[in-house]
């Protein structure tokens, strides 16, 4: 007899499927069925949450789902925050969790674990949800998830398999079926959005996530359009630091805004134009463009954040090809090179203005950039990763990413950037992360520690929540819970085994980068914000 549980495992290694994010316990010990005699490489986290943010980097880099096995319970709930950040970024989770036995779910009688409804508390945080009863029912629900995943917004899936059920008779079951049916925008809209862009004089293109994928056809047509690209955080890079019309400048600020506004045509790609990337007091009042058209290729989203003259319902990456098939070039250049630099040089402008701390945290991003230019930047929501997210910029596509949009968790970073450290280990992965934040999943430096990544964590020290507490002294409340010492770092990473150091100067952040750059480590660099101002 072949159980569900040993199913499952080869039916994930036939959609290729080489890692998985887990951690094992009684409740669901039949996911682990044959794992260990398989080419699936499990990677254990030491905290659920942990693990989903692992399994979320992971795909960023990879552009594979990342799949993650919990248990019942208490499993699912500490996995919820990592499927919010996913779902809040279209990021492709898998969480395969176990359930209680068809015969105890439900009832309220105090089984080990027991939810009201586990299902439903998994699906505010996943595009889809299933509760699988019968065998028969999981490749159905497989096939739609790695559907979804390849043809539609990629949000994190979730399915749950009563203990039963996970050892119930599989013997014969088939490998689920995977339907590509990936949307196209209809050849009447294609037309008119070419024939507005073709008569721009003054064209922007707004990039957002959705648009990574087609970063070599978003530059072909904005350099054809001589057209300004604004990126948003999850963004930078589709232009490369330095490119003539990249504008990596947050649309919240106001020259950005302004730039905007004064376009004579907005085209959008895969962005939902979502108040953490546009509005500066996070409200939804993105500056109304002469005219928008929008690519995206979830049909719902045309429609939310602003609303568009023409929407392209589409793959970024095959509707910017349709585009560009029909001759788009304008009849006298868009002047794209000057807005943009005008543009660029107003934002930083503004945000000096705004705070010289911030434009400070700029400089020392450039210092990581120039040290590991090829390196990924993964960031938490701390104060160096809002400043990078107001204005600064890598060399190509995936490579800054943070849950400081969005649904703006705390403990992202060091797990993510294992994540992303496993999905490609040739590429020195840099974690940003503030002292706060970083003791929220201190406990994953043992998951980096056994991987034996190539990264480097760096810690801003700014002795426990500096940004709150800057933002109650701003609001006349006088500061409370924000002052959270945070541990010896030091003796931290002795206890985990790993290499550290103090940095206090730029100088000294950027020889270090360049020696951890020209060794294979895993490494903790601690800034004190004080001894570094």
């Amino acid at each position: 007899m072949k159980k569900l549980g040993l199913y499952l495992v080869e039916a994930l290694q036939a959609q290729g499927v080489r890692h998985v994010f887990g951690i094992p316990g009684v409740h669901n010990l039949e996911l682990y069925r044959g794992l260990a005699q398989g080419p699936i490489r499990h990677i254990s986290g030491r905290h659920e949450q942990g693990l989903g943010f692992m399994a979320d980097g992971y795909a960023r880099v990879s552009g594979q789902p990342g799949v993650c096995f919990t248990i019942t319970g208490p499993g699912l709930t500490n996995i919820a925050t990592a499927m919010g950040q996913a779902y809040g970024d279209s990021i492709p989770l898998l969480v395969i969790s176990s359930q209680n036995r068809t015969t105890e779910s439900g009832r309220g009688c105090g089984f080990l674990h027991e939810l009201r409804d586990q299902c439903a508390l998994a699906a505010g945080v996943a595009g889809e949800s299933f509760s699988i009863r019968h065998p028969a029912e999981l490749p159905v629900a497989l096939g739609k998830a790695f559907s979804r995943f390849a043809s539609a917004r990629p949000r994190p899936v979730y399915i749950e398999i009563p203990l039963d059920v996970l050892a119930a008779d599989a013997t014969g079951l088939p490998l689920p079926e995977v339907v590509h049916s990936v949307p196209r925008p209809r050849a009447a809209d294609l037309a008119s959005a070419a024939a507005i862009l073709r008569s721009a004089r003054r064209p922007v293109l707004l990039a957002g996530g959705g648009a990574i994928s087609a970063a070599a056809e978003l530059r072909r047509l904005a350099e054809e359009l001589d057209a300004p690209v604004v990126m948003t955080a999850n963004a930078r890079g589709i232009l490369p630091h330095g490119h003539r019309l990249a504008v990596p400048m947050s649309p919240m600020l106001s020259p950005v805004r302004a730039l905007i506004a004064d376009a004579d045509v907005v085209l959008a790609i895969g962005t939902e134009i979502g108040p953490t990337d546009y509005s500066i007091d996070l409200r939804a009042d993105f500056p109304t463009p002469a005219q928008l058209i929008r690519i995206d290729i979830d049909e719902e989203q045309l429609s939310r954040g602003a609303k568009p003259l023409i929407g392209l319902c589409g793959d970024a990456k095959a509707t910017l090809r349709q585009l560009k098939s029909l001759d788009l070039k304008p009849a006298r250049p868009g002047n794209g090179a000057a807005r943009s630099a005008e543009t660029r040089r107003a934002a930083l402008e503004a945000i000096t203005q705004f705070s010289p701390s911030l434009r400070e945290h700029i400089d020392t991003l450039e210092v990581i950039r120039a040290a590991l230019p090829t390196a990924v930047l993964v960031g938490d929501s701390t104060q160096l990763v809002y400043a990078g997210n107001l204005g600064f910029n890598v060399d190509s596509p995936g490579r800054w990413f943070n849950s400081a949009t969005g649904y703006g968790t705390l403990g992202y970073a060091l797990p993510a950037s294992t994540g992303a450290s496993l999905a490609d280990p040739d590429r020195p992965v840099v974690c940003l992360v503030g002292d706060g934040g970083l003791q929220f999943s201190m406990s994953e430096l043992a998951a980096l520690a056994d991987l034996g990544g190539w990264n480097a964590v760096i810690i801003w020290n700014n002795q426990g929540y500096g940004e709150i507490r800057t933002s109650m002294i701003s609001a006349g409340i006088e500061p409370a819970g924000v002052d959270v010492k945070p541990p010896n770092f030091a003796h931290v990473a002795q206890a985990y085994g790993l290499t550290y150091r103090r940095i206090t100067s730029r100088d000294a952040l950027g020889a270090a980068l360049r020696d951890f750059g020209a060794r294979r480590q895993a490494i903790i660099l601690e800034i004190s914000a004080d001894e570094f101002a």
